[in-house]
């Protein structure tokens, strides 16, 4: 059934290419376009973004911390991003990386997961450095059509120490994420709607990915360096239309002109297309 996100995540993968075009709004990126480090700088930014993906990525993942650095204003401008998204039927990732104890978690998962707040989009992205089975609010919401993308291995340099420490019995942390959103999605023939991030740059998990059986949100591509062709062969054994790789100052740096901006996003989602 589509109404789930994992199917629809493929739907959209399938229909569209496996792009996911990032929005972050910031300092130096206002600056290359020649717009004030503003509200309204952010504003542009995103909105130009967004036309951009119209019809030519599967989804948008705005980065919080650029917006929320305007304190209301710049939340101002995420509720607008996000209802004209709506309206133009693309997924929205909220880029958050929330987590925190379940209690607390009852509030950010109302936040960016629920109907009723103009927040809301169709997953988040979690942190689960205070367990994954504290993330059980975000994980409700994934019974209503909500997806979310628990971080696994992400592709910054500075994780690698704490994501490949080894638990007892040899496990790697990032494996054992991976081993209990495995768990969560349980098998069958529908794509689970819990996720992880897992970046390019990483060398493949000791957990086989294929039995994760759910999405995969891939950054690390473009700027930090990884190549379609890496995403190609860190995937390759992946169910269909599961991988949606995020491309953020790539895609920028054709900015500000909507014309470069829609030409790029054509690009990189043909680059990819050709190796998933």
């Amino acid at each position: 059934m589509l109404d789930r996100f994992g199917p629809r995540l493929q739907e959209r993968i399938r229909a569209l290419g496996p792009l996911c075009v990032g929005i972050d709004p910031s300092s130096a990126l206002l600056t290359s376009w020649d717009r004030p480090d503003s509200i309204e700088g952010a504003e542009f930014f995103a909105l130009s973004l967004l036309e951009a993906a119209i019809g030519h990525a599967a989804a948008i993942k705005p980065q919080i911390a650029y917006f929320e650095r305007f304190g209301a204003a710049g939340y101002g401008v995420l509720e607008r991003l996000f209802l004209e998204a709506r309206d133009a039927d693309v997924l929205i990732i909220a880029d958050a990386k929330r987590g925190d104890i379940g209690s607390t978690n009852d509030g950010y998962a109302f936040a960016w997961l629920d109907e009723r707040s103009p927040l809301c989009a169709d997953a988040v992205t979690l942190s689960p450095y205070t367990g994954v089975d504290a993330l059980a609010p975000f994980f409700n919401y994934t019974q209503g059509g909500k997806g979310v993308f628990i971080l696994a291995a992400t592709s910054n340099d500075e994780g690698r120490p704490l994501q490949t420490a080894r638990l007892d019995g040899d496990e790697a942390v990032e494996d054992m994420v991976l081993r209990q959103v495995a768990e969560r999605n349980g098998g069958g023939d529908e794509l689970g709607s819990i996720g992880v991030v897992l970046g390019a740059t990483r060398q493949r998990p000791r957990f086989d990915l294929t039995r994760v059986h759910g999405p995969f949100l891939v950054p690390g591509v473009g700027a930090q360096g990884a190549t379609p062709d890496q995403v190609g062969r860190l995937f390759d054994r992946c169910p269909p239309n599961s991988v949606l790789v995020n491309v953020s100052r790539a895609l920028a740096s054709a900015g500000p002109e909507r014309s470069g901006l829609r030409d790029a996003v054509r690009r990189w989602r043909d680059d990819l297309s050709s190796t998933l």
